[in-house]
């Protein structure tokens, strides 16, 4: 682990019950990040989504993601805009492969595809062990608080 949820929180203005990403576990800079999220049945949403057959919502697995892409927007690509915020511009050809449970690890790899001005192009993959839960291609923005 490279970076922990305090450290994560220098970066992210997101909070509980919100912050979604639990670690950093590497990242290349200009290339890549993987991120860590443990689910556990305690997760604000578990109690609507759904009684008795809890899984993960799927907007929260590609928010995870977003939230990892903004880690290392913020930490590496633009050191200078650390306490910016990082904005959602797109979200395309998302697929959802598996749900996602309490007792899961979502495991989720970011590839920046386009860094050009303030706006960064990211391919999502989400892992739960070795199988992929979800997929997106995902535009951010780095804008004001």
């Amino acid at each position: 682990m490279i970076m922990d949820v305090k450290q994560i929180q220098e970066y992210l203005p997101h909070r509980f019950p919100f912050l979604l990403v639990d670690a950093i576990l590497e990242i290349q800079e200009g290339e890549s990040i993987t991120g860590i999220k443990n689910v556990t049945i305690n997760e604000w949403f578990f109690q609507g989504h759904f009684p008795g057959k809890p899984v993960m919502p799927g907007v929260l697995i590609v928010e995870a993601m977003a939230q990892t892409a903004g880690v290392m927007l913020l930490s590496t690509e633009l050191k200078e805009q650390k306490g910016k915020v990082i904005y959602f511009m797109t979200i395309d050809l998302v697929k959802f492969r598996k749900p996602v449970v309490p007792g899961d690890q979502l495991v989720m790899k970011l590839k920046l595809m386009k860094f050009k001005g303030n706006i960064g192009k990211f391919h999502g993959e989400a892992f739960v062990g070795d199988s992929i839960v979800a997929e997106a291609d995902m535009m951010a923005m780095v804008g004001e608080k």
